[in-house]
């Protein structure tokens, strides 16, 4: 199927019907996010995959009442890290050496300029991580649907009720995004067949020469 068959298929679900989707459909969504493009190639975040259903009700209950996030077979917490430390960079210049072996002269000046970066940048960190994340997420989404599995990005929750409920501040991480993973309750599902609504090309693009 073509992507664009993809993006036309899915949407956002609104009702799970708690199936579970089998583990190498999970495996390549989660492959998919690993090789979404990030900004500097940093990585910076983390997704937490959850399977334990008392986990789901507690964050159902606790920090974001909408009901896929217990009805799915998978739920996604997209987090970023609360911060880019010299740790972050040594991991991450460590893994650059172990794969492309670039030399030492050429990974001091990266480090240099990905510092430089941040300094420049400090006051928007938060935000700019944010966005990485959802790149990520986007991808995400396209992949499940490429694996014709259900999904809908979630943003309105409690991130302080979340990140406690999950220690995420013990862990240096943020709550940003929830996906849940599944398939669609084809009975209350009410955007199920239910047309997109998306403005004409002619509205969106305009094309410059």
């Amino acid at each position: 199927m073509s992507l664009i068959e993809d993006l036309k298929w899915r949407h956002a679900c609104k009702r799970m019907n708690g199936t579970k989707v089998p583990q190498e459909k999970i495996d390549r969504i989660l492959e998919a996010i690993n090789l979404a493009p990030t900004s500097l190639g940093l990585q910076a975040f983390k997704v937490l995959v959850i399977e334990n259903q008392q986990l789901k009700e507690q964050i159902l209950a606790e920090a974001c009442p909408q009901q896929p996030v217990k009805q799915c077979s998978h739920l996604l917490v997209f987090t970023t890290y609360t911060q880019v430390t010299e740790k972050t960079l040594d991991e991450y210049f460590a893994l650059i050496e172990k794969v492309r072996n670039p030399g030492k002269e050429w990974c001091d000046h990266y480090r240099e300029k990905i510092e430089g970066f941040m300094e420049k940048n400090y006051s928007n960190t938060e935000s700019w991580l944010a966005s990485q994340v959802y790149i990520a997420l986007g991808v995400a989404c396209t992949a499940a649907a490429n694996e014709r599995v259900d999904s809908v990005p979630i943003e309105g929750f409690s991130k302080e009720a979340l990140n406690k409920v999950l220690n995420l501040q013990e862990k240096g991480l943020a709550s940003v995004v929830l996906l849940p993973l599944g398939y669609k309750d084809e009975a209350n599902d009410w955007l199920n067949n239910v047309p997109k609504v998306r403005k004409d090309n002619k509205d969106l693009f305009e094309v410059i020469k």
